[in-house]
């Protein structure tokens, strides 16, 4: 069962009541404050219309740093230097491209402008950050996310 959310409300239900597929909550906006206790709680939105959908799935992928091993194949092109490899150098441009990247079986994105603004406050915060992947002074990949 989701719950409805307050515009005038900063609160989440226990994210133990989202349902089988996570969803948790509907509603409510994206204001810095609001996505800054969702993703501390281990929710996220996830949406592509009015309204918000709040998820907290019991199983995540959550990627640790200093967890994650190059693989030996990586490391050696890595070594090349055909890469250069940057953080919260360009992260309106990752997420921008991440949004109008093409995926097979998908139509549109869930980032949508609002999103993208969202995101964008928060790593003026310092919550969200970048990693950028660059050959021959393009973009040519990386990824964002919540610290």
């Amino acid at each position: 069962m989701a719950f409805q959310l307050l515009d005038d409300v900063l609160i989440f239900p226990d994210t133990a009541l989202a349902d089988p597929d996570g969803l948790l909550a509907v509603g409510g906006d994206l204001s810095l404050e609001r996505l800054h206790l969702a993703y501390q709680s281990g929710i996220f939105p996830w949406y592509n219309e009015q309204p918000i959908l709040w998820f907290a799935p019991h199983e995540r992928c959550v990627i640790f740093p200093k967890d994650f091993i190059i693989s030996k194949s990586m490391q050696k092109i890595y070594r090349t230097g055909v890469f250069k490899i940057t953080t919260n150098t360009a992260f309106e441009k990752v997420i921008s491209c991440c949004a109008t990247t093409p995926r097979a079986g998908q139509v549109g994105t869930w980032i949508t402008d609002e999103m993208q603004q969202a995101y964008l406050n928060l790593h003026q915060a310092g919550l969200a950050h970048s990693v950028e992947v660059w050959q021959n002074n393009i973009l040519v990949g990386g990824l964002y996310g919540i610290k």
